[in-house]
């Protein structure tokens, strides 16, 4: 009976290998950054989440001057908003929406040549309240804005992957 059940493990985990590989599934590996360094300013969670993702899951080196590096990500703005959706009968708030919005651009070290030019990334979650949970709810927004943050450091590190730099030029 026990090698029954291993041999029945081992033909499961063939299939399913075998339908994983049907598929194309494979796993995301490193991140291909069209530049060699990259330089990202401020010291903004966002900005310390990118710089992690990007040491992590590239072969791009950062580095702690714009005139050391390829490329210069710039933030253009950032901005996180809470707006009203629903009311209840009472005339009470019962739903918000929570807005994430990044704006960025990649150029050279003088900003002379764009990589990829103003981006924005507009990320919302809508969130139910109560006046009875008032500190859970808090607690709630927090949580789905850092979630709103690790998406938007996805958001950004794809489109870095498809930012164009420049070729050098064939005499």
């Amino acid at each position: 009976m026990w090698s029954f059940d291993r041999s029945s493990r081992a033909a499961v985990a063939s299939v399913v290998a075998a339908l994983l590989a049907a598929c194309s599934f494979h796993l995301r590996g490193q991140a291909q950054l069209p530049f060699e360094t990259l330089y990202i300013p401020g010291t903004s969670p966002l900005v310390v989440e990118l710089k992690r993702n990007v040491a992590a899951a590239s072969k791009t080196r950062l580095v702690d001057t714009p005139d050391a590096a390829q490329a210069v990500l710039g933030f253009t703005q950032e901005q996180r908003d809470k707006i009203i959706l629903s009311f209840n009968a009472a005339g009470r708030v019962s739903e918000y929406q929570l807005r994430y919005r990044v704006g960025f651009r990649v150029t050279d070290s003088k900003g002379a040549q764009v990589y990829l030019p103003i981006n924005e990334v507009l990320l919302t979650r809508d969130v139910s309240y109560s006046d009875a949970q008032v500190l859970a709810k808090e607690a709630e927004e927090a949580l789905l804005y850092r979630d709103m943050q690790s998406d938007m450091v996805q958001q950004i590190m794809r489109r870095l992957v498809a930012a164009k730099p420049a070729t050098a030029s064939i005499e």
